[in-house]
């Protein structure tokens, strides 16, 4: 059991990031088999195609996909911590490379511990002088081949979880924001402060943090499952899957009341207020729906004065959500 000791200052102090490369990274683990795919499994069967001309064509990434485990150390890295809260994947990378050789013989020495020994030539490349080289190039190349295609709409949907989980900490605190993040999280209050409790598997085992007003690190994940970081060269962190993946990624569910909507409302009106299943700021209503700022803001204003959404800023962002009248004309 992990416990992170949160004080008062930890609430400001919070930060929120998304990670393209650790997205490449998760999204590996699943199409690899190194991770369950659950409600994944229609993405993870439908890109098997790519992933093994991946594997034919980057040998390094069968090497890659050998360092990954759950619940030991993994290498850090190959995924170093994100630069800011929404990070570049080239300047992921030139983290990557920068790695010093020394550093990166002694990560993958301690990740290999316990493991199953690798095949000969995984082997070979993991003690190659250009180990680095070849292992930034894998991480590039699973980019390009099984996120890249999608990242605007997976970038949309981990903008939308940030929006709604940094809403909640400021509005309601640490309870409410950690009540839906993982089975495996609770919040235990402790008079003006409180403690964040992570199942880890470790039975009997208690491991205590405390952020001392660092704030804690969120980065919500498409692919990913629950993971948390106390080690350096991380901060506090917790890697967390996001909200609305599987409505994604897997089948699309049926919109009910679409038509109907779209009669009484007009098309692009009812496209906006079915996609305030989730609550939504514009720019991510724009980047799904494929409209103009303009048109998306109007149709808001609309839909607004009918009393079928509201909106609620935080910070310099302004999130729009059904009301329980916009949510019964959906047909939801």
């Amino acid at each position: 059991m992990l416990a992170v000791e949160v004080g008062p200052l930890d609430v400001a102090h919070t930060r929120y990031a998304i990670s393209p490369l650790g997205e490449a990274m998760n999204a590996l683990r699943v199409v690899a088999g190194k991770q369950p795919a659950g409600p994944l499994r229609p993405w993870a069967e439908s890109i098997a195609p790519r992933y093994e001309r991946l594997l034919r064509e980057t040998p390094a990434v069968e090497a890659l996909t050998t360092l990954f485990r759950r619940g030991g150390y993994n290498a850090d890295f190959i995924h170093p911590p994100p630069s800011g809260p929404d990070a570049d994947f080239e300047v992921e990378l030139a983290a990557v490379r920068a790695t010093p050789l020394r550093q990166v013989r002694a990560e993958i020495a301690r990740n290999l511990v316990g493991l199953r020994t690798p095949p000969r030539h995984v082997q070979e490349i993991l003690a190659a002088p250009d180990v680095l080289t070849r292992l930034a190039d894998a991480i590039e190349a699973a980019w390009h081949a099984l996120v890249e295609p999608d990242w605007p709409r997976l970038r949309t949907v981990l903008e939308r979880d940030l929006v709604h989980r940094a809403g909640h900490l400021a509005m309601y605190g640490w309870a409410v924001a950690l009540s839906d993040l993982d089975p495996r999280v609770r919040w235990r209050s402790e008079g003006s402060d409180g403690v964040i409790e992570v199942r880890t598997g470790r039975r009997n085992e208690w491991e205590r943090h405390r952020l001392g007003g660092k704030g804690l690190l969120l980065m919500p994940t498409v692919f990913g499952t629950l993971i948390s970081y106390v080690e350096p060269p991380w901060p506090y962190a917790l890697v967390y899957p996001a909200r609305g993946v599987a409505d994604l990624l897997g089948p699309p569910p049926p919109q009910c009341g679409g038509a109907a909507l779209a009669r009484l409302v007009g098309p692009h009106r009812a496209q906006v207020l079915l996609a305030l299943a989730v609550p939504a700021t514009t720019t991510h209503l724009v980047r799904r729906l494929g409209l103009s700022l303009g048109a998306v803001g109007g149709h808001l204003a609309v839909l607004r004065e009918s009393g079928l959404v509201t909106r609620t800023r935080t910070g310099r962002s302004v999130r729009y959500e059904r009301t329980p009248l916009g949510t019964a004309l959906a047909g939801d």
